[in-house]
């Protein structure tokens, strides 16, 4: 069965890019969310047991997802794709559950070995 993966970005290029970087063998259900409100409430319908989450993003940025997903006691592994690449924002998404941070622009060989780093794949 394949996995619920959710790619929440409010930018069409950077969604599509993470998509492309995917592993062709690993069997998953694409959902796109173009903020973090959106992202959320797909997350509640269960379209993102696996999400890719940006931060900056209009009205949800990706750490109130993460604070969401806590609160709620959501079920979703994350990992961050963010060009926020601030040691600030690294430890704050980390306290706040996300698994990896990954930095923009994505690269398909980072994202395959942050997947299989946490037996993801």
């Amino acid at each position: 069965m394949a996995t619920p993966l959710l790619i929440c970005d409010d930018s069409n290029m950077a969604r599509k890019q993470v998509k492309r970087s995917l592993p062709a063998s690993w069997d998953v259900d694409v959902t796109f969310a173009t903020n973090g409100v959106e992202g959320v409430q797909a997350i509640r319908e269960g379209k993102g047991e696996m999400v890719f989450l940006d931060l900056t993003m209009p009205e949800l940025d990706g750490f109130g997802v993460l604070e969401a997903i806590k609160a709620e006691g959501l079920k979703a592994v994350v990992i961050v794709i963010s060009g926020d690449i601030q040691p600030q924002a690294k430890a704050r998404v980390q306290a706040l559950g996300a698994l990896d941070f990954i930095q923009k622009p994505i690269n398909a060989d980072k994202l395959k070995e942050s997947l299989g780093k946490f037996g993801l794949l």
